[in-house]
């Protein structure tokens, strides 16, 4: 069941066969919140630091002229009529306002996200306090009032700024809603730990006696409330009583320390641990989970990433191992790691390709290269590359510049599709003759001086000619690059080719002295089918690393 659906999540969730009606156990959604801001994406340096060149994800910014058709064709089209009155008196009130624009986005795709939702489902919608209350009568309509279960306020940082006019703003807001009244529900699920350092006044009263270790316990009642139990009836500490235990056990158990005797004579009793209860029940503000901070382990450097133990509580909440979790807006997918971590089928839906990318390679550092899962969307032959180079020049670049692991340089800004340098790998060099040589598996390590070096990559989603050969080696020597790639739809022709190979070779010392061509063209076909691959030396990874995951059989033993 696992699948990476890349394009329109709205395209693909109105697909009946792709996504059936009443086969999700659970959508979360964290869609844009309509903030006005841009979004970039933190890529990693050689070192392991978050690198200053950062690249533009996504606007948050919605117009009326981009949203107006959706609108119009949700207005015809949409079989809930209390929900069409809606948007239509919304729609009176707010004007062809940007708000409006956003809920002409949100509306059809919540109605899609409703109808592939089973009955015993349940919806977390993630937003901001700026929308919630437009997005709460649109869920209200979609899913009805009755189905409406929680605004879950998500302390989400600290706020640091005196406002002049206002209080800052620290949360956001989870609204969720159960498709029925069947809806699964883990109450087991909805209790944190205790902290022992801060305690309510009633348990810290209770818990007050504590182990040389600093656990801490109260005394509980060992007598047995069932006089009539011969079985259970013996002498025990001079205590001639009916006891909860057989005598055997009791004996293993005061043997362990578990069974006490407050003081001398007294009738014993039987230590319960704070950290062995379930914890203090969770209400509907959440504290406890902070935020992603630019130190934190689990950063990726996406933007809006949420942390993984958030996902994990949504989750366990309103799952059971096995059921599917969809998350349309997936991002740098959060959802989806704690979903595969926990054993539940999981389905991902997002516009970039570099989110896309970004997925595939997360779950493969967290859970090993051999994780298996379905791609949709993505290019698979020469015909439907070519399709997505005319329906969008640039995720057509970035996804062409994932075949190679290279990653984009800036956003789109005027430069890239079709107009410079596209792209950039890294890899390590040595500047000492010396230098035996590595072979590709070993590490490198911290203490060799190396440096790194770059090689540029250029797109080429049109025609091509010879003079893109020669702008491509203008642009390596411009930019000292030791060589340049370019990624061509097209076939390039032999004159071409002929260029590419007199412009030479370069060495790399640290990779046992071998040469590598230093201008090089790469068909898209090519690469689809695996007869052509880029000869380079091992290059960097761009990407922040997920951490390793646990194996189940692993994560086992440790229970």
């Amino acid at each position: 069941m696992n699948r990476l659906y890349f394009g329109d999540n709205l395209k693909w969730l109105s697909d009946r066969k792709e996504f059936p009606d009443a086969s999700v156990d659970l959508v979360y959604l964290d869609p844009p919140f309509n903030s006005n801001a841009d979004y970039n994406v933190l890529f990693r340096e050689p070192s392991g630091q978050v690198s200053q060149a950062q690249f533009h994800a996504f606007t948050d910014t919605w117009s009326w002229a981009d949203a107006a058709d959706t609108y119009h064709q949700f207005i015809d089209n949409c079989p809930n009529i209390a929900v069409v009155e809606l948007m239509e008196a919304l729609h009176s009130f707010l004007k062809h306002s940007p708000m409006m624009a956003y809920l002409a986005m949100m509306a059809p795709r919540l109605v899609e996200l409703h109808r592939v939702l089973k009955a015993t489902g349940s919806l977390y919608l993630h937003c901001d306090p700026i929308a919630v209350h437009y997005l709460r009568m649109l869920m209200d309509g979609i899913f009805s009032a009755e189905n409406f279960r929680n605004e879950i306020i998500w302390k989400r940082t600290t706020a640091k700024t005196l406002m002049t006019r206002r209080l800052p703003s620290n949360h956001d807001l989870l609204l969720a809603y159960q498709k029925t009244d069947e809806a699964f529900w883990n109450a087991s699920a909805i209790f944190t730990p205790y902290d022992p350092n801060d305690l309510d006044e009633k348990t810290d009263k209770k818990y007050s006696f504590r182990d040389p270790d600093g656990r801490r316990y109260t005394l509980g009642d060992l007598t047995n409330p069932n006089r009539n139990r011969p079985n259970l009836t013996y002498e025990f500490l001079g205590h001639y009583k009916v006891w909860r235990w057989t005598k055997e056990r009791m004996q293993q158990a005061y043997k362990a320390g578990l069974v006490v005797q407050p003081s001398p004579g007294a009738v014993p009793r039987i230590k319960r641990y704070l950290d062995e209860r379930e914890g203090k029940p969770l209400d509907d503000v959440w504290i406890d989970i902070p935020p992603l901070n630019s130190q934190a382990q689990e950063r990726l450097g996406f933007p809006t990433q949420k942390p993984l133990a958030l996902l994990e509580r949504i989750i366990k909440a309103s799952t059971k191992p096995g059921d599917v979790v969809l998350d349309p807006f997936c991002g740098c997918g959060t959802t989806i790691h704690a979903a595969q971590k926990l054993d539940r089928q999981w389905i991902g839906i997002d516009i970039t390709y570099l989110a896309i990318n970004l997925i595939k390679r997360r779950l493969k550092d967290a859970f090993g290269e051999e994780i298996d899962f379905e791609e949709k969307g993505q290019p698979t032959d020469f015909a439907s590359a070519k399709r997505l180079a005319e329906l969008d020049k640039f995720q057509f670049q970035h996804w062409a510049l994932s075949l190679i692991g290279a990653r984009p340089l800036r956003e789109g800004d005027g430069k890239g599709a079709d107009r410079g340098v596209d792209g950039l790998l890294y890899y390590y060099e040595t500047e000492r003759k010396d230098f035996p040589g590595r072979v590709r598996e070993e590490p490198l390590p911290k203490s060799e001086p190396v440096h790194r070096e770059k090689i540029i990559v250029q797109v080429k989603g049109g025609g091509v000619n010879r003079s893109d050969v020669a702008t491509l080696l203008g642009d390596v020597e411009n930019q000292k690059a030791a060589g340049g790639v370019l990624i061509t739809l097209e076939k390039p022709s032999k004159q071409m080719r002929t260029e590419a190979a007199d412009a030479g070779r370069y060495m790399s010392a640290l990779w046992h002295d071998k040469d590598y061509p230093r201008i090089q063209i790469l068909t898209v076909e090519g690469l689809l089918n695996a007869t052509e691959r880029i000869d380079a030396p091992p290059q960097i990874n761009p990407f922040a690393m997920a951490a390793r995951e646990a194996k189940q059989h692993e994560q086992a033993e440790m229970l």
